[in-house]
């Protein structure tokens, strides 16, 4: 590797419980989203995952990961997990759940530990670009292998955007 990229939680994490894994700096833009990071990557939008923190309605933390390029039905979701319903946080609420800036949260070392649940069909994907624990930086790495070091249960709330 050409550069280096000072460490963040989530890749001391990955690397302590020895984690396969790419490093993909970008430009960041602020409310880019991952159009930005797959077109900055070269990657189709459906491969980058985005971390949500959420709360049910006992105002409980959760992370959702899901498509680039899909939306989250909370009905769904509620539904899915057991909950009346799900919302997303306010993004002060989800710095302080998650110990991560909105735009560089990554699911992983987490501030506090969150229960994760995952878009099934992210799971049939060979890679993922997902937050490395700060804007403008993703991680590549099997989905199944995310999914297995954050014990992520498998959902199916994605709507199409």
């Amino acid at each position: 590797m050409t550069k280096h990229i000072s460490e963040t939680p989530a890749t001391q994490f990955l690397r302590k419980h020895g984690a396969v894994f790419s490093e993909h700096p970008y430009a960041y833009e602020e409310h880019g989203g991952t159009t930005v990071s797959a077109r900055a990557l070269g990657v189709d939008e459906h491969h980058v995952v985005k971390t949500l923190v959420m709360q049910d309605e006992a105002a409980k933390p959760l992370i959702i990961l899901m498509h680039g390029d899909r939306k989250v039905s909370t009905k769904n979701l509620a539904r899915q997990i057991g909950c009346k319903s799900v919302e997303p946080c306010k993004p002060e609420v989800a710095n302080r759940h998650s110990g991560y800036l909105i735009g560089g949260t990554s699911p992983f070392a987490t501030r506090k530990a969150l229960p994760v649940y995952i878009e099934e069909s992210i799971l049939a994907l060979q890679k993922i670009y997902i937050n490395g624990g700060r804007r403008g930086y993703l991680i590549g790495m099997a989905p199944q292998d995310a999914a297995g070091l954050l014990h992520a249960k498998a959902v199916r709330c994605a709507l199409d955007e």
